[in-house]
Parts: C-alpha cells; sequence; structure tokens
C-alpha cells in the first residue's frame, strides 16, 4: 500500500511549488523566470505529478537550484541538512557575542581617536585666530 509520503516525494509538481515558496516567489514571478509563461500556466505545471526532465531542468534554472536537488527534494532531507549544518557549524552564542564586543570596542576606540584629532585641530585653529586678535 502506497503511502501519502511516498505520494508527495514522487508528485514534482508539489516540489516545484515547495521550493518556489521556499524561494520566496510567486506564481507570477516563476512565469517570468521561465520566459513570461502566465501564473495559470505555472499552477499547472505544480499541479502535474509527472514532468519531463528538459522541462525539470528550466524550471531547476529559473529556481536557481540544481536539476538533482529539485528532482530528489524531500522536505525531510532539508530539515536533516539545516540541522546537522548549523550543529556542526562551531558556531555558538559566546562566540558571536566575543565578536561583537570586539568589533564595537574598536570602532568606539577608532572614534574616540578621530574626535580627539578634531578637537585638537579646532582648538589649534581657536589658538591661532586669538593670537592674530591680540
Amino acid at each position: 500500500m502506497e503511502t501519502i509520503a511516498n505520494t508527495l516525494t514522487l508528485h514534482k509538481g508539489r516540489k516545484i511549488e515547495r521550493v518556489r515558496k521556499l524561494r520566496g516567489l510567486t506564481q507570477a514571478q516563476l512565469g517570468e523566470r521561465l520566459g513570461g509563461i502566465s501564473k495559470q500556466a505555472v499552477s499547472k505545471i505544480e499541479q502535474s505529478e509527472e514532468i519531463d526532465d528538459s522541462r525539470l531542468m528550466e524550471i531547476a534554472h529559473a529556481l536557481e537550484v540544481t536539476f538533482e536537488g529539485l528532482k530528489s527534494f524531500n522536505e525531510e532531507k532539508v530539515l536533516y541538512n539545516t540541522i546537522n549544518f548549523y550543529e556542526n557549524s562551531g558556531v555558538t552564542a559566546n562566540s558571536i557575542n566575543a565578536n561583537v564586543e570586539t568589533i564595537i570596542s574598536n570602532e568606539i576606540e577608532k572614534t574616540f581617536a578621530f574626535f580627539e584629532k578634531q578637537l585638537a585641530a579646532v582648538k589649534e585653529e581657536l589658538k591661532e585666530a586669538m593670537n592674530k586678535t591680540k
């Protein structure tokens, strides 16, 4: 007996729809990328269970994903890869905070140095102006 999950993973049109939504595109925007077809035509593609490989390749290009990625797309893989990417990236909240603090303190020091130079220059100009008026 075929499960609902198997049906969804084999339905190419639903994969296209899901990737389009994940990429933040409307049907009209995808239609423009596919050579100016209507959003109704994109809707028909998304309702198609089978799509030939040459058309799927065009759609993958328009969605800016790989052909194989689109063809074998399923949300479980996306979630698995996303979770593993973040878990294995070595980025922690502590390392992020340390970097932000370093950047902020360096920028503050540079800003103080800049204004101190500006203040010294203004003081010198005032001193010269006062000497000229005497």
